[in-house]
């Protein structure tokens, strides 16, 4: 059996389901933090902070024998309102009603950390949506799918038929930005084998 390349520390099946996509093995161990600590009211701070404070509680746990990988998203609305999760079906309704017939930005922040480094990235994928049908999304609230995801949006899913506009990965917008994050796996295997071979 294949060695995992990185522990991702996450529960989110999107995230997973990005790794699978892009064939990097990994084994899935989600971390708890408190992303109600984090004061700041910007959104590109915000989930530069809820990833770095999911790293520092991941090497705790788990430490560095594999590399680790956090991420966390949000949503921007055009005035700069964050949208995270939403608590509750109503609280979900609500976003979406926020995202109808509008602009927003989803915003990916990534910290993979391994013995010999640290990569960081924040991306961000701008959406402009047609309004969203009432019986759509009344269907969508009752599927669950909106649970566990920033803003309740699901771009590759019940999202993906209102895009009118979009500027960025999609990744970026499903959680985590694995076109960047590629080339510093890549590296991480690289300095492995070198390391191995010199034994």
């Amino acid at each position: 059996m294949q060695q995992a390349s990185l522990v991702l520390c996450s529960q989110s099946p999107s995230r997973a389901k990005l790794l699978r996509r892009f064939d990097i093995d990994f084994i899935q161990k989600p971390v708890s933090y408190d992303e109600e600590q984090i004061v700041t009211t910007v959104p590109r701070e915000f989930v530069y902070q809820a990833a770095k404070g999911k790293l520092a509680a991941a090497e705790q746990q788990h430490g560095l024998d594999l590399p680790l990988l956090t991420a966390d998203s949000v949503i921007a609305t055009m005035e700069g309102e964050i949208l995270r999760k939403p608590k509750n079906q109503e609280d979900a309704r609500h976003m979406l009603h926020l995202q109808s017939a509008s602009e927003i930005s989803i915003i990916s922040s990534l910290h993979f950390k391994c013995q010999d480094f640290l990569f960081i990235d924040t991306s961000e994928t701008r959406y402009c949506f047609a309004p969203f049908e009432e019986e759509d999304i009344e269907r969508y609230l009752l599927s669950g799918h909106w649970q566990g995801k920033a803003g309740g949006c699901m771009v590759e899913g019940f999202c993906k038929k209102y895009i009118m506009e979009v500027d960025g990965h999609e990744s970026t917008a499903m959680g985590l930005s694995v076109e960047q994050l590629l080339p510093w796996i890549k590296m991480h295997q690289n300095m492995l084998q070198y390391s191995q071979g010199v034994r």
